[in-house]
Formats: C-alpha cells, sequence, structure tokens
C-alpha cells in the first residue's frame, strides 16, 4: 500500500492512471497527452508499475500499458475505512441534535 500512495501522489501519474483506466496505450500515446518526454513518462510508468498499478505487455518493440485497478484495491479499502464510520457519526450527531433536551422538555411543560 506504501507504494501505491507514494506512486500517485504525484499529480502527473494520477493523471497517466486515469488515461489508461478504460484502455491500453503505447509509451509513445500517453506521452503525446503531456508536456514531457518519453523517458520521462516510462519513468513515471516504471514507478507505476512497481507500485502494483499498472501492466505492461510487448508486442514487437512497443510497449503498451493498462491500469490495475487491483492495484489499489488495498488502498481502496483502507480509505474506504475512513467513511465507514462517517456517515454513522453524521447520523448521531443529526440524532443527538433533533432529541429533546431536559430543559426543552421542561420549558414545555410549563409553556404548554
Amino acid at each position: 500500500m506504501e507504494r501505491a500512495l507514494q506512486a500517485i501522489a504525484e499529480p502527473r501519474r494520477r493523471a497517466i492512471l486515469r488515461l489508461i483506466r478504460d484502455r491500453e496505450r503505447t509509451v509513445g500515446e500517453i506521452a503525446r497527452q503531456f508536456e514531457v518526454t518519453r523517458p520521462a513518462i516510462s519513468q513515471h510508468l516504471r514507478v507505476l508499475k512497481e507500485a502494483g498499478l499498472v501492466a505492461e505487455r510487448r508486442d514487437g518493440t512497443r510497449r503498451y500499458y493498462r491500469a490495475l485497478p487491483e492495484g489499489l484495491s488495498e488502498l481502496r479499502a483502507y480509505l474506504e475505512g475512513f467513511w465507514d464510520h462517517r456517515p454513522e457519526a453524521l447520523k448521531q450527531a443529526v440524532e443527538a441534535e433533533s432529541r429533546p433536551t431536559a430543559r426543552d422538555t421542561e420549558g414545555r411543560r410549563r409553556d404548554g
């Protein structure tokens, strides 16, 4: 998970993942989308591959890359852990605010 976090910390790598999320692309196709050199894109792809976020397929001299959603599964599970209890905490806070307090109840009895 640490490698995945470090890999996606760089904005260009996140952009590369979005680009290859739906279909595989060659390094050249990916590089054309950015204002950096092909070797720079290759370096980003290497980091993503080492983190288990990208798969590489060779066809002759071409290399094709595609995102591996399963590579993010551990990271996703970790992040979802933060959200699992958030809705419950929000629900409890709302319910606590909508419950009448002892002071509210006493005031209604006196007024009513």
